[in-house]
């Protein structure tokens, strides 16, 4: 596995941890938070069935802002070869 220079923004961690305390959250905006925040501080990369969950997000127009932040984040920090 190639490594990872990106990194999730103080800014988009601090709303995904928002996300994962808010109780109003989805299952998809929870999955994506927790990916987000998982890449904060480290090389870890976007694993292929989280990318297809998040470009599916993007993909979508009745998903959020914070939804479409969240999975754009993610999005950013999968491997270039997939």
């Amino acid at each position: 596995m190639s490594k990872n220079t990106k990194q999730t923004s103080p800014q988009v961690a601090s709303l995904a941890g928002k996300t994962l305390q808010s109780g109003s959250a989805s299952a998809l905006q929870r999955s994506l938070a927790g990916s987000a925040l998982r890449q904060a501080g480290s090389t870890a990369q976007t694993g292929a069935k989280t990318e297809a969950k998040a470009g599916g997000a993007l993909d979508n127009s009745r998903s959020s802002a914070t939804t479409k932040t969240l999975a754009a984040s993610v999005v950013s920090q999968s491997n270039r070869k997939r």
